[in-house]
C-alpha cells in the first residue's frame, strides 16, 4: 500500500508538550498519529484513551491500598494474620445467612 504524507499545524508549545507525552508512554508524535488514524478507521471513532498521572489504574489501585491500610490502622486491625482474617470472614459469612 502506497503511503500519503498527512500534514497538519499546531501551535510549537503544544507540540513540545505532545512530544513530551509520547515519549512517555514509549512512542514518539509520528507513530502516535499513525495509531490515531488507523484506530480511528477501524473503529469509526475515537476508541481509547492514553494518560500518564493520577488517573493511571494501577495508581488509583495504589492510593485504594493506602486508604485501607489506613483504616486498618485506625480501626487496629493492621496486624491481624491471615487466619484472623480468614476467622472474620466466615463469622460475618455465618451472621448473613
Amino acid at each position: 500500500m502506497a503511503s500519503t504524507l498527512v500534514q497538519f499545524r499546531t501551535d510549537e508549545a503544544t507540540r513540545n508538550q505532545a512530544t513530551s507525552i509520547c515519549e512517555q508512554l514509549g512512542i514518539d508524535l509520528p507513530t502516535y498519529m499513525r495509531i490515531c488514524i488507523t484506530r480511528l478507521v477501524q473503529e469509526k471513532g475515537i476508541p481509547f484513551s492514553m494518560r500518564i498521572g493520577e488517573d493511571d489504574s494501577a495508581t488509583a489501585a495504589f492510593k485504594a491500598m493506602r486508604e485501607a491500610s489506613r483504616i486498618a490502622e485506625k480501626n487496629g486491625i493492621a496486624d491481624m494474620t491471615l487466619d484472623e482474617i480468614n476467622a472474620e470472614i466466615a463469622e460475618a459469612r455465618k451472621s448473613r445467612k
